[in-house]
Parts: C-alpha cells; structure tokens; sequence
C-alpha cells in the first residue's frame, strides 16, 4: 500500500513538473511588450523623420531594424486625452477621458491594455506621466492593471523635472534634494532607472513597460552633458515659459536639443538592457510620442527644428502637426528591418495590437474602436483598415474635432465654425481648404463625425487645487 502510494506520489510530481515545465514554456513564447512614449515630440524631430539638426543615432537604428509608419496618429491632440485613447483602446469620441482636465479620469469600468495583458499572464508596469487618475481615485495606475507604477499621477506634475516628490505604486516619494531650488534627481532619471529594473527582475517571464517618458515636454531643462554637444552649434535664443514657477532658458534651443538626445540615449539603453539579458528577440518594442510637437510659446523653437515639417499646425490644434505622430516598431526576427508603412492607424490600436501578440482577446463585453495592426507588422495575413479615424477634443461647452476618411481630412476647430476640408494626397500641408468646392463630402464627413462621438461622461467630484507645481508638502 505505501509502495502503491509512493507511485502515485511520483507519477503527480512528474505530472505537476510537466505540467510547470510546459506552462513556463508557452510563458517563454509571449513577447514581452515595451511602448515608450516621448511628451510632445513632433513628427519630425527624429533623424529617420527628417530632422537634421538634432542627433537620434538610437532611434533611428530602431527604425532601421524595424519597422517606421507614415501614417500614425495619436489619440488627440494634447496629452491626457491621447492617454485614455491609448490604455482603453476608444478614440476620443467613446473614451472616457476628452479634454485636458484633472477632473476627467479612468473609473473602475474603463478596462485598460494593462489589465488585458495581466489577465494574459503579463508583468505589467508603468513609468513616466499618467494623467487618468489621481490619489485616492479608481483611475491610478495601480488600480487599472499595473503592478508598478513610478511617475507623477497628475499631468501636471509632470511638467517639472526636478519636482519635490514622486509616486511609487501608492507612496509619495520625497525628493528633499531638489527642494529650495535645488537640482539634486533629474526625474526622468530615475523614472527612467526603475523602468530597467522593471525589466530586469521580470526577464524570466512575459512583462508588458508602459514608458511615457516626460521629454522632452516643458519645463526646458536637462544635464549639463545632454546640452554639451550642442553648445554653439545654435541661435543663443533666451526660452522661457512665462507661468511663475517654471524654468526656462538662456539657450533655449540648445537645451531641446540636448532633451531630446538625453530620451535618445535612454531609449538605446534599454535596448541595450534587452540585448544584455538576451530577450531582445522576444520584444515588440515601440516608439512614439503622445502628440505633436508644441506651438504657443515654444512655435518658434519647434519651427527652428522644423519639428513638425512638412505638417501644419502644432500640438494643441486638429491639424495633422498636432495629431499625427513618429510611430516605429521594431522586433527582431518578426518584423523586416527597414520597412516603411503608410496604414493608417492610431492610438486605439494598441490594445488589440498587443493583445493580439500576446495571444489573448479583448474581453466579451468590452468595446473597442481599435483594429490589430500585427498583419502589417509581421507581413502575414490580412490586414483590417480603418473607414475613418476620427479625434474629438470635449471640456464643458468647448468641442473640437476632426475626421480622417481614407485621404480626406475634416477639421472642425470649434462647433460653432466652418467644417474645413482637406485633401492629404495632395495636400498634406492642409493649405487648401476645399470646402467650398465638395459640399457633399463636407456633409459626409460630418455625419460621420456625429455618428462618431457619444455623449461624454459626467464627472461630478473636484479635485481641489494644489498649487501649480502639484506640491503638498
């Protein structure tokens, strides 16, 4: 009888060992997932976008290894809304979050790329600027699918970069050094720092980084050594941002350049991370930005760098120099290096993009406006397109928007004016308007428009201010 036992004891381990051997095996097959995120680069303030000006020796290498698309756009034209398209996969006519707002944010509902891809078997972490939920709210990170989240919550907080504290998961980090007008932690070094050692303590099994990264964003500073290759080279142009609090500087133009080749030098690092701990095959790695590069105060010096070239308008606007975006991905062995696409996609494609590499389905019940991109980036199968993409920019009373339907553009910059009408196949400057001329596709488009946007969530509760800075010490 013991003896019988004793068999029966071996044959289950064997089975149970088996059974683990196999499931860490389909874990191995996973790719793991990285989707970094610059904070307003333009289109084209990438060398393999045509800029000359400032270096990018490592994401362009991406874009030489991989795939760069032509035709990609962000969610919306400015962060937060563009945010909310990305994680819940609806364009900004269904998503929750529509407008730079702090009152807007994720709830409980609002199913997350994150919380797809950790039902799947996924790490999940998120590094950088957040903006759908702050402290004590459903929509922080840590409550929409993240099991590490280190950033600021509030989009706010994150247009400063030597801040007095940070998040890390739920606790409020103090940055005593960087108090008084100190300089002591560039913050995105350190975001930056606890995103690779995200990665290296989940290299063992499938992970999904979120990185959006707060450069090269306002406030214009950086490191000394980032701005060092570029002194000279210049206009000495004195850049400053005329809200109190924010720093500015003497040599604006030196020191953009020098914030975006730090994000540059950062990005190489992580692929070098993933070369290092041998998982750099098994990684569908991506870069983009979240809108177009910035207008306002800082047209002039996105102009110098011609870092919206050859588009028109800037971040903050519904023309294409404020939607469409850099977009590269590149994974070894899966996707042919060098490759150029013009599909038209955007944000709200993500979610099922990943989702489809990770070999999981967006759950019954959960509506997206996003179509999987993997045909394109793997050269197999038939790949699905788009009828339109469609932005919507909703606060209050004010609403924006626009609609893209195959080379079409209508763009409606406030309700109560003329819908505008481009052609972008021949036109991709958006000069001509041609309203005037095609009354019947400016009616089509903008029946389209309204069949697109539902009616907004109302969000009753206040966040109570806490000064510009976002500092409650």
């Amino acid at each position: 009888m013991l003896r019988r036992c004793f068999v029966l004891l071996t044959c289950f381990s064997c089975l149970s060992l088996s059974l683990t051997t196999v499931s860490r095996a389909a874990d191995a097959q996973k790719p793991n997932l990285i989707f970094i995120m610059a904070d307003d680069l333009g289109y084209a303030e990438l060398g393999c976008y045509g800029q000359t000006k400032i270096k990018t020796p490592h994401i362009d290498q991406l874009a030489a290894d991989g795939m760069k698309f032509t035709q990609a756009y962000a969610g919306c034209m400015v962060c937060q809304p563009s945010r909310s398209v990305l994680m819940t996969g609806q364009h900004t006519g269904h998503t929750a979050v529509r407008a730079n707002d702090l009152n807007q944010l994720l709830y409980e509902e609002d199913k997350t790329v994150a919380e797809v891809l950790k039902s799947a078997g996924y790490a999940t972490g998120c590094f950088g600027k957040w903006g759908l939920g702050y402290a004590g709210t459903p929509g922080r990170p840590n409550q929409k699918g993240f099991d590490q989240f280190t950033g600021q919550l509030l989009q706010v907080h994150a247009h400063f970069y030597y801040p007095f504290w940070i998040w890390r998961n739920e606790e409020k980090v103090m940055l005593p050094e960087n108090e008084n007008n100190q300089r002591g932690t560039y913050i995105h070094d350190l975001i930056h720092e606890d995103a690779k050692d995200f990665i290296r303590k989940n290299k063992d099994q499938p992970f999904f980084a979120y990185l959006p990264y707060i450069i090269p964003h306002v406030e214009l500073v950086v490191p000394e050594e980032s701005e060092r290759p570029y002194r000279g080279k210049f206009p000495k142009t004195e850049i400053k941002d005329p809200r109190p609090g924010y720093i500015g500087s003497e040599d604006g133009l030196t020191t953009f350049a020098g914030m975006v080749s730090r994000l540059d030098d950062h990005v190489g690092e992580i692929v070098i991370l993933l070369e290092q701990l041998g998982i750099r095959d098994n990684t569908l790695l991506i870069f983009t930005s979240d809108n177009g590069g910035q207008g306002g105060n800082w047209k002039d010096m996105t102009d110098f760098f011609n870092g919206n070239a050859p588009l028109n308008g800037h971040k903050g606007t519904m023309y294409e120099g404020g939607l469409r975006v850099p977009f590269i991905a590149s994974w070894p062995g899966k996707i042919a290096p060098g490759t150029t696409s013009d599909l038209q996609i955007g944000f709200w494609d993500v979610l099922p993009t990943f989702a489809d590499a990770a070999g999981t389905k967006v759950p019954a019940g959960v509506d997206i406006d996003g179509i999987s991109f993997l045909p394109t980036l793997l050269g197999k199968g038939k790949q699905k397109q788009h009828p339109y993409l469609y932005w919507e920019y909703t606060k209050g009373a004010i609403r924006s928007r626009a609609l893209r339907m195959g080379d079409w553009k209508a763009v409606q910059n406030r309700m109560n004016r003329p819908v505008e009408l481009y052609d972008l196949s021949q036109d991709i400057g958006e000069t001509k308007d041609l309203a005037s001329q095609h009354p019947d596709k400016v009616k089509e488009l903008t029946r389209t428009m309204e069949q697109a946007h539902t009616a907004p969530r109302d969000f009753p509760q206040t966040l109570k201010p806490v000064g510009i800075k976002g500092y409650v010490k």
